[in-house]
């Protein structure tokens, strides 16, 4: 092939496959450049977050990428660049120009390393800073130009997907001439035999990528030798000459060696197949391929042009056509041999499956068919194993075997098709899925409330005061009533007029208001004077009310509104009120907790011994634990370490790696979990309930060690059993020496399960006491990684499930004192969204939890009190209210529309201060940042608070720089005199505006979601997604631009500003800790998989199948497999993951 002259032709777009590297989901950055790059009239593969090497390759081979270009924000980058450039030369492909960029995290020198190693270019912060984004991008495509392998070159490779992707492009470029084409033509023709064609065309938006994705699985499944080609066709932009074809990103099912998949660019306007796209048919016909399968870009009604070049032509369409009557204008229902009504789950969707199936009998003249008989299916392709899909499925492959006379034995799949309609999970019911809007609507219509009553409050307070003028003797107390009697007695007119005016102006105060402000004097008495003293439960608590200064001045706790005006006094007490009262706007405990800051540092590196030394170190001295955990990338996907080197360059960087039950106890080991100055924090999403099984077994086992050492004859039995059990294998151990502070305590029971050491009763009392006692936080923040962080592993609605059987398992087993959820802003900020964005993207998805556990039965003071919130906070001035706005929201509806307790009401939530603001450049200048981020929080009553090391910008932090990022905070607390009142925001004026203007933004947003269906709905749609993107890009550019100051980075730039500290000890997990890792879970799965016997994990999955209580089955599951093994099981049942563009 490669001696075939070429025809004339114009040069075709360049083409890139774009990613962000295996187990990272900062997609920001690389969506950013794939737009620019696009922008350049270059045709731009994306792949999405969290890409393999081997995933990434394929696709650039299949697809005849001339470039890759990807992002890398999460460790390991180096080990992935190489092992990419190594497999790409092992294939025959070192042409393919590999591109990168990783922010500050991958660092001068490690660049060097890999552009000298033969990646073409990576990009550092100061490259962009220097070149400006769209120079830097020019570059890119430069760059990849002056590499591009010559036209038509490469056909004849001996690599299968290479020669492929070099013909597709041949025929797709008009590289061969009339005569060329001629002759391979008829050499496809009868190569190609009989192999099938199936078209799948549609609308825009109607899920042809999920559908054919979903049909690929069943396919693999049903016929495990058949190989499948697909070819994705998209629209050509008409400005650029770009194209993005983003078919790959949504298909799992590409990981099979089975499949080969090209995507192919319009080229040009209006129409949905490629000129080309006969010809590359007959191509991947003649390669042995058993099935091709294309799907043609969504345009419109007349998209029938697919038709001529298929054997079998589908038309996958949704509920949104309109009205009946615009069916009628839809070609493909006369020409499809199959339709499917894909996302049945929506509104209407029943109706619109009469209507087709009404216009397709209209259209083929079969007015008698049943339903049975016409081929329209409904589907929610989106939903793993959806059975409207699989009963689709299975006529699709009857359709065939009749039209095309294929082989029954190869062409009927064996599945069970009893159910043969979806079955649509409803996870918010059709009744209350305006929730937003009706927060939002209830939320002013409280403000307007508040408004009048201090109107009417100020005007029954003129009355007083003129009575009070007019000396009237029968004058009652201020807010005070007159006896029927002085109403009705005879005296002066003028005065009885006053007396019953104002009798009526205090009849127009509702009891609430009455109340507040009859109690105040009380109240205010009570935090001033020297000592206050309440009761909390049968407890007393005395409090010092004030504190004295160096210059003997009294300063108080609380500094009390001094109001004169019943309407003002009273708006304060309804907007705002004193700390520890409705609506907790100024926060939800009276007082802050007396010798204990809310101090609370994230940690995570390495091995569970290594990071367990750093909580210790942390921790020493301190008079609480409070341990915020920050697990490695691969733990945060839901895998096991392993020597690929993609994966291997990863293990135990930016977190810990946890990979099963013993990991879990060494990492927390010498922390008594039940201990009421131990608290845990676990950030942590896509596997959270593994891992929170993993946590509360460790928690329990804890206990059982400390029974079992409690007396030393049970003990030396115990050892006894252990030692039986490890007999013939090492016995697992925690590797080094313990720190200071660490006793042991969780390292005894390595290996083995208290419930092996103890009778079932003991067993089940001391697990039950632990589940009461242990106090903590688990991220498992779902809808936020759909939204914003993509750790997403499990299908969403089956991640969802999951979180409602933790929090059914909580209600059930009485855990109290730990939060099942930490309902994310940090993630969503992190990813790029504004302040505003952030509180009402969080609010949403808290409010979305709370309905769909209100949906599965539970009481709302059964569960609300175990949700938690997470805000970042960043450098604009909304920051300064984000967390009286979220309580006073949350509060308000808490007790108006779900009518709960007071406990309920009370958000509880943590703040880090912003990763988004720190900097590589001038990195010293970060901790300035930071101390002004949580200056903001600490005044505004945060509960707890992780101030961000100055280096983060580029490593894990250092024992010094997270020795300075306690001291912010220590230092604030503790000498900052201001700090010393309790509630230093109320009252101000700036404050105030700023409550309100944020709150009112904030019930805006509420609108524009549910106006989408809700969270969930404008999570189809990709809204938050896509709002976030959009701020993520304002920010950048502004941030290049210099329009957005920021000092050492755009502005006040010092002689060495736009150079990274490169004598900053990098922190990065030594191949000793990668192999100890992955040795660990080796031995971990030899040692305790037997022990669930030959069944393995199926009572975990045939739990998930009779939609029982998953996190029950998962505390079993931990005690004999690993995190890896458990995902890839709940993945059969539960599905994994579709990425979205």
């Amino acid at each position: 092939m490669s001696e075939l002259s070429q025809a004339p032709q114009t040069r075709s777009p360049l083409r890139f496959v774009t990613a962000a590297s295996l187990f990272d989901g900062h997609d920001a950055a690389i969506n950013i450049m794939r737009r620019l790059i696009q922008g350049q009239g270059v045709e731009v593969i994306h792949l999405g977050h969290n890409r393999s090497v081997e995933d990434v390759v394929r696709a650039a081979l299949q697809e005849d990428a001339d470039a890759i270009a990807l992002s890398s924000y999460q460790g390991g980058h180096v080990e992935y660049f190489k092992y990419m450039v190594d497999m790409l030369k092992a294939r025959g492909a070192a042409h393919v120009r590999v591109f990168g960029g990783g922010g500050g995290t991958i660092t001068p020198e490690e660049i060097r390393e890999l552009q000298d190693y033969g990646v073409e270019r990576i990009y550092h912060p100061n490259d962009g800073m220097r070149m400006g984004l769209v120079e830097m991008i020019e570059d890119v495509v430069a760059r990849a130009e002056a590499a591009r392998l010559p036209a038509g070159q490469g056909m004849d490779s001996a690599d299968v997907e290479i020669a492929a992707g070099r013909m597709l492009s041949a025929i797709e470029d008009g590289v061969l001439d009339d005569a060329q084409m001629t002759r391979l033509r008829e050499a496809w023709q009868q190569a190609g035999g009989q192999t099938p064609v199936i078209g799948i065309t549609g609308t825009g938006g109607a899920g042809k990528s999920s559908v054919t994705d979903e049909l690929l699985n069943r396919f693999l499944a049903s016929f495990p030798e058949m190989r499948i080609a697909v070819i994705s066709v998209d629209p050509t932009r008409r400005r650029t000459g770009g194209a993005l074809l983003g078919d790959r990103i949504r298909m799992n099912s590409l990981r099979s060696p089975r499949v080969f998949m090209r995507s192919m660019a319009t080229r040009r306007q209006h129409a949905a197949t490629n000129l080309v796209l006969k010809d590359s048919i007959a191509y991947l016909k003649a390669q042995g391929f058993d099935l091709v399968i294309v799907e043609t870009a969504g345009i419109g009604q007349s998209d029938s042009e697919i038709v001529d070049l298929v054997d079998f032509p589908m038309y996958v369409m949704t509920s949104d056509y309109g009205a009946a009557s615009q069916l009628e204008k839809i070609d493909m229902l006369d020409f499809a041999e199959l339709v499917v009504l894909n996302k049945f789950d929506k509104r209407g969707a029943e109706d619109a499956l009469r209507d087709v199936r009404k216009q397709w009998r209209r259209n083929h003249l079969a007015f008698q068919a049943s339903d049975e008989a016409v081929p329209v299916y409904p589907t929610i392709a989106s939903q793993f194993n959806d059975p409207g899909v699989s009963w689709m499925f299975a006529n699709l492959c009857r359709l065939l075997r009749e039209k095309l006379a294929l082989p029954a034995a190869q062409w009927t799949p064996q599945m069970d098709t009893t159910l043969k309609e979806p079955r649509a999970t409803v996870l918010i019911p059709g009744s209350r899925v305006r929730y937003l809007a009706e927060i939002a609507e209830q939320g002013r219509n409280i403000a307007a409330r508040i408004h009048s009553q201090s109107e009417a409050a100020e005007h029954a307070q003129s009355l007083w005061q003129a009575l009070r003028a007019l000396a009237d003797p029968a004058l009652p107390e201020p807010l005070g009533l007159y006896s029927q009697a002085l109403l009705e007695e005879n005296t002066d007119a003028t005065l009885q007029r006053l007396r019953r005016a104002y009798q009526e102006a205090i009849g127009a105060l509702d009891a609430e208001s009455l109340k507040l402000l009859r109690e105040w004097p009380a109240r205010l008495k009570s935090i001033s004077d020297a000592v206050n003293q309440y009761q909390v439960r049968d407890k007393t608590i005395r409090v010092e009310n004030y504190r004295q200064s160096l210059s003997q001045q009294m300063i108080p706790k609380i500094a009390a509104p001094t109001h004169k005006s019943w309407g003002e006094l009273l708006t304060f007490l309804q907007k705002e009120n004193l700390p520890g009262s409705y609506p907790y706007t100024g926060g939800v405990y009276p007082y802050r907790r007396s010798g204990e800051d809310p101090i609370r540092m994230f940690a995570g590196e390495g091995t569970p011994e290594r990071t367990n030394r750093r909580f210790h170190y942390l921790s020493l001295g301190q008079p609480a634990a409070r341990l915020s955990t920050a697990f490695d990338s691969v733990t945060l996907y839901g895998e096991d370490p392993a020597p690929r080197p993609d994966i291997y360059g990863k293990i135990g960087n930016s977190g810990v790696n946890i990979a099963s039950l013993d990991d879990m106890k060494k990492l927390y080991s010498g922390f008594d979990l039940c201990a009421p100055s131990t608290s845990v924090s676990m950030t942590i999403n896509g596997p959270a309930p593994i891992i929170l099984a993993m946590f509360m077994n460790t928690a329990i086992d804890q206990q059982v060690e400390k029974y079992l050492k409690a007396d030393p004859v049970r003990w030396q039995a115990a050892e006894a059993k252990i030692a039986q059990r490890f007999a013939d294998r090492p016995r697992p151990v925690y590797q080094g020496a313990l720190p200071e502070g660490n006793d042991g305590l969780g390292l005894g029971l390595l290996g083995v399960s208290g419930e092996e050491l103890l009778d079932a009763d003991t067993y089940a009392r001391i697990k039950a006491e632990t589940l009461q006692s242990v106090r903590g936080t688990v991220q498992a923040d779902i809808l936020k990684e759909d939204q914003a962080q993509n750790t997403c592993i499990f299908s969403t609605e089956f991640a969802l499930r999951m979180m409602g059987d933790i929090q059914q398992y909580f209600v059930d087993h009485g855990v109290r004192n730990f939060y099942s959820v930490s309902i994310s802003g940090y993630h969503i900020a992190e990813a790029g969204a504004n302040p505003v964005s952030q509180l009402a993207f969080t609010l949403s998805n808290g409010f979305t939890i709370v309905e769909y556990y209100l949906a599965r039965g539970m009481r709302i003071d059964d569960f609300a009190p175990n949700l938690s919130f997470f805000f970042s906070n960043g450098m604009d001035p909304e920051y300064t209210v984000i967390g009286r706005v979220a309580r006073r929201i949350w509060a308000r509806a808490m007790r108006e529309r779900y009518g709960a307790s007071p406990r309920s009401q009370m958000m509880k939530y943590h703040i880090q201060t912003s990763g988004r603001s720190l900097h590589a450049q001038e990195i010293q200048f970060n901790d300035i940042r930071t101390t002004l981020q949580a200056l903001y929080a600490l005044f505004d009553n945060c509960n707890s608070l992780h101030t961000n090391a100055y280096d983060e910008a580029i490593t894990t932090p250092t024992e010094e720089s997270v020795r300075r990022a306690v001291a912010i905070q220590m230092i604030i607390n503790k000498e900052l005199g201001l700090n010393f009142i309790e509630n230093p925001w109320q009252g101000s004026f700036a404050v105030d505006y700023l409550t309100d203007l944020v709150e009112e933004a904030v019930y805006k947003e509420f609108e524009a979601i549910s106006e989408r269906g809700g969270v969930l709905g404008a999570m189809d749609t990709m809204y938050q997604r896509g709002k976030i993107q959009e701020e993520s890009l304002y920010y950048e550019q502004k941030k290049h631009d210099g329009s957005l100051p920021l000092i050492g980075v755009n502005t006040f730039l010092g002689k060495d500003s736009q150079g990274v500290a490169t004598e900053i000890e990098l922190i990065r997990s030594t191949p000793e800790e990668k192999q100890q890792q992955i040795d660990n879970v080796l031995a971990y799965q030899a040692a305790r998989n037997p022990l669930a016997g030959e069944a393995g994990l199926r009572f975990l999955q045939d739990t998930a199948r009779a939609r029982q209580n998953l996190f029950s089955a998962l505390m079993d599951a931990v005690k004999s497999h690993s995190l890896g093994q458990i995902s890839h099981a709940l993945y059969e049942v539960g599905g994994e993951y579709r990425r979205n563009m």
